[in-house]
């Protein structure tokens, strides 16, 4: 099922066009920073197979390469009692490395983060509570695409259900035109508890009107066998 998956996406990249538009407010851009003063406010609404979940997130420019931000969820399961609050998840972006334009570096970014309070309930280990996580994501913005990956180590500190697992995020993300975009990413996450092992790949299609971006998108887990699918919104003040 993976190789077909591959042999599909593969065959919606070649002939595919791009565009120019600006990189500057493109919020769902995977390497996006907002500039310094910005506040960047993110809604969104999934629907799975066995749940709802909803997040809000507010993040801030502290500086031009330096990014503060926080988030909270709520998921409601339709058939347990894992509902509730997530825990707060309090982190920050900081740009180590930022490629000029027309030179052949990278861009570089570091994430940290850490989670805490909400529900034990909640399922695991996405919106688990005594959470930490470091990562990096990198690559490269071109005019109509950006190329991205982020690897990211999480430490999850429970009595009963603690953990660690690592994810790997490849991402590719057109510019179709002014208005219009398209992403695909898949996440490849290896954890401890071999349980919680899951590839998913994400499809998003992103509408942009001035600084506010409606994002639709549809993700699969190959492991749990799950669709999803939902709406962000990002408003970029």
């Amino acid at each position: 099922m993976m190789k077909k998956f591959f042999v599909a996406f593969v065959c919606t990249l070649v002939g595919f066009s791009v565009s120019a538009a600006d990189i500057t407010t493109d919020t769902s851009d995977p390497l996006f920073l907002q500039m310094q003063g910005r506040a960047l406010v993110q809604t969104g609404l999934e629907y799975f197979e066995t749940g709802l979940r909803m997040g809000f997130g507010l993040s801030y420019g502290m500086t031009e390469k330096l990014v503060f931000g926080g988030r909270v969820h709520y998921q409601q399961d339709f058939p347990g009692p894992q509902d509730g609050f997530s825990s707060i998840d309090l982190g920050g972006i900081y740009r180590a490395g930022d490629a000029e334009e027309g030179d052949d570096n990278l861009i570089y970014d570091v994430l940290v983060g850490m989670k805490f309070g909400g529900s034990h309930r909640v399922r695991m280990p996405d919106y688990a509570d005594s959470t930490y996580y470091m990562g990096m994501r990198f690559g490269r913005q071109y005019a109509g695409v950006t190329l991205a990956g982020t690897v990211k180590s999480t430490w999850i500190f429970d009595d009963a259900r603690g953990m660690a697992y690592i994810d790997f995020v490849p991402e590719i993300y057109f510019r179709t035109d002014e208005n219009w975009r398209l992403g695909w990413s898949l996440d490849l996450r290896k954890a401890t508890d071999s349980h919680y092992n899951e590839e998913t790949l994400d499809f998003k299609l992103v509408r942009q009107y001035g600084r506010t971006q409606y994002a639709g998108f549809v993700n699969y887990a190959f492991e749990a066998r799950d669709i999803g699918a939902g709406i962000k919104v990002n408003i970029l003040f």
